[in-house]
């Protein structure tokens, strides 16, 4: 699998650029003029028109008028740009609290712009389109109408516990310009928390192609530096004021859900040091195991939402944990051994294979949790999914163009999405986290 949700392991993508090609649209690039900015739409930009063509415009909000210069023109009907002169300002602009933010700059975040609670009600109307164009529910469903973005504790700055910063050929460290192998070298990256930020920005990679860090519940700090074909090369452990080697599988501890949890050191883990608690919570309560029940947690990763279950389906149910990944398999075992109902089987979630593990298992389960890559589960899974007969589908999403082809595809086969939460695990960022909830119809 591409990426890895739910506690297992997935690389972030600051050190994977889109390949630059040549214009293929109007010869647009690098001309300025004025529009009227429209509504927001996914992926961290508004949509603006000018000429009979769509300009979709960053640095902007809904409602403002401003002066934008075309970044990018690839195709006939659509261009981009960024916003470079505001004219008239909509309420929630701020100032930037990042010095590498704006246009031209640092792309790793989209929303530096925005206020923060603005920040969540522009994810909350894109969650509403992708579903609604996608998903083909009704726009005045109440799940969509009543939808909030729910903040997470900490505020907007400081809360990313995992990153990959990019590396110049120079050896400095940073992150790449919006679509662009452009590397911004950075002395501080304010969404960072500090320990992650200084023990990469403080210091130069010559050589490196990117750099991993994350940093556990106990202040460890981890190090994993990559080559310039993204395969690891070294690893180091800051601890107790010392930084030594380690193994690239070396693990780490974190908290969730009242319990330690291990995942490899700069593995997966959520980003946001408040999301796994949140996630177990909204998971748990959407999922309402019942003593003696049986749950499959698929893309379980190391674990973390079969273990939280695991208590509630008592010693006379079962948990089972599907994960493809061989060391965030061993990092499940290792976190569910002292649960005697869960188990974890290593192996592809696919249609192919679920469908083989669900005649070994024998019992259709009673509760499924899915956990997918951002690109989805998919409709050969979700086909597969709606017909073990499950009296809950709980699915967590971090993209909601994913959730919204999914909801199509289980009400396709007769499940309806009965609740909805998202979160705002990435501020700062257009990212958005929902955990839905499907039944049978």
């Amino acid at each position: 699998m591409a990426e890895r949700r739910g506690s297992g392991r997935r690389r972030p993508t600051a050190g994977r650029p889109r390949a630059e090609r040549p214009d293929r649209g109007g010869g647009w690039t690098g001309r300025e003029f004025e529009v009227a900015v429209g509504p927001v739409a996914h992926g961290g930009h508004c949509v603006a028109r000018h000429e009979g063509r769509v300009v979709f415009v960053r640095h902007a909000l809904p409602g403002e008028r401003v002066v934008v210069r075309v970044t990018e023109d690839r195709q006939p009907g659509y261009c981009r740009a960024d916003a470079v002169e505001v004219l008239e300002a909509a309420p929630d602009r701020v100032e930037r609290p990042c010095p590498h933010s704006g246009p031209g700059r640092c792309g790793g975040c989209d929303w530096q712009h925005v206020s923060w609670e603005g920040q969540r009600r522009l994810k909350a109307d894109v969650v509403r389109e992708q579903l609604t164009r996608l998903g083909r529910l009704d726009a005045a469903d109440p799940l969509l109408t009543g939808l909030e973005v729910e903040p997470l504790p900490g505020g907007p700055l400081r809360w990313r516990s995992r990153a990959r910063f990019a590396v110049d050929r120079t050896g400095a460290p940073g992150l790449r310009r919006h679509r662009s192998h452009d590397v911004v070298a950075l002395d501080d990256c304010p969404i960072t928390v500090e320990p992650a930020a200084r023990a990469v920005l403080d210091r130069r990679w010559p050589g490196a192609g990117a750099v991993d860090v994350a940093v556990d519940s106990t202040g460890t700090v981890t190090t994993t530096r990559l080559d310039r074909r993204g395969a690891p090369t070294s690893t180091r452990v800051l601890a107790a004021g010392q930084d030594v080697p380690a193994e690239p599988a070396g693990r780490a501890g974190r908290r969730a859900g009242g319990r330690d949890w291990e995942v490899e050191g700069t593995g997966f883990w959520q980003v946001h040091e408040s999301a796994a608690d949140a996630l177990v919570a909204a998971v748990t309560g959407l999922a309402a195991a019942r003593p003696g029940e049986t749950v499959l947690d698929l893309y379980a990763g190391a674990g973390l939402f079969g273990g939280a279950l695991a208590p509630s389906v008592g010693d006379a149910g079962r948990v089972v944990c599907v994960e493809a990944d061989a060391e965030a398999c061993a990092a499940a075992e290792a976190n569910l051994g002292g649960l005697p109902q869960a188990e974890v089987w290593q192996g592809e979630v696919d249609a192919e294979g679920l469908t083989g593990l669900l005649e070994e298992l024998g019992d259709a389960p009673d509760v499924v949790v899915l956990d997918p890559p951002r690109a989805g589960a998919g409709p050969a899974v979700s086909r597969v999914v709606a017909g073990a007969g499950a009296r809950a589908v709980v699915y967590v999403a971090c993209d909601p163009a994913s959730l919204g082809r999914d909801v199509a595809a289980l009400a396709g086969t007769g499940y309806r999405l009965a609740a909805l939460r998202a979160f705002d695990a990435f501020p700062m960022t257009a990212h958005v986290e929902c955990v839905a909830l499907f039944e049978p119809a």
